[in-house]
């Protein structure tokens, strides 16, 4: 498979390292100063941009016919347009806010222990993650995919950034604490807290080469199909 790479930072090198070990070729790798040159070669696109860029890349992709994977975070309030459009060209789309295979599983999870946990109304959920400081989004767009499945599965209804542990939410927000750490590639908790006791679930990624791999397993996967997706439907979780 021929691959362009949108975005070449630490994230891009993992990737084009991983898909050169599984046998494909990449024909494009776009920084933030370079062209398009070259996509049209390309079978299909990753893009791990930044959040001004992303929508941009995307569009580009559906626009001539590019089959395109996306995990950059932070631009989602252009989703609902890059789904019309790939819908419109009869294009092929997934998002993922991470796809590294561990935490795709800790997001079903998470999805299930919020079922469990409806009713016990002695417990309060909260949620911590911890990024690399060169991390341009917070919360990260995991954390924020991890309330979602909260509020999907219980009475909450929104999330809130806590700036510090004084920072005061109501019953029905989540609040997240978001950490940045030389170093750490992505670790995220959620906690459910009551007067005896704590329940804590926590995915901690020890290198970018998980979400690197699952990428390139999505872009495999995509190949021949249309249709807007994610990693539920890549990793058969539905």
């Amino acid at each position: 498979m021929k691959i362009a790479l949108l975005g070449y930072g630490k994230m891009g090198k993992v990737i084009e390292k991983i898909a050169l070990e599984r046998g494909h070729q990449i024909v494009l790798k776009k920084g933030s100063d370079s062209s398009f040159e070259g996509l049209l070669n390309a079978d299909l696109a990753i893009d791990f941009s930044i959040p001004s860029v992303a929508a941009t890349n995307i569009s580009e992709c559906l626009n001539n016919s590019i089959p395109v994977v996306c995990g950059t975070t932070g631009w989602l309030a252009d989703y609902d347009k890059m789904v019309a459009l790939c819908n419109e060209k009869n294009g092929s789309f997934i998002y993922g806010s991470n796809f590294s295979l561990g935490v795709n599983i800790f997001f079903e999870l998470n999805s299930y222990l919020a079922k469990m946990m409806t009713n016990l109304k002695q417990y309060n959920v909260s949620m911590e993650e911890i990024h690399h400081t060169q991390k341009l989004d917070a919360p990260s767009g995991t954390a924020i995919s991890l309330a979602h499945g909260i509020i999907e599965n219980s009475n909450y209804s929104s999330w809130v950034l806590r700036d510090n542990e004084a920072s005061t939410t109501t019953e029905k927000q989540i609040p997240i604490t978001a950490k940045r750490i030389e170093n750490v590639p992505g670790t995220h908790s959620i906690y459910y807290d009551s007067n005896v006791d704590q329940i804590e679930i926590k995915h901690t990624a020890h290198n970018r080469e998980g979400f690197a791999l699952g990428a390139v397993i999505a872009a495999e996967w995509l190949v021949g199909k249309k249709g807007v997706f994610t990693m539920k439907d890549v990793l058969e979780l539905k």
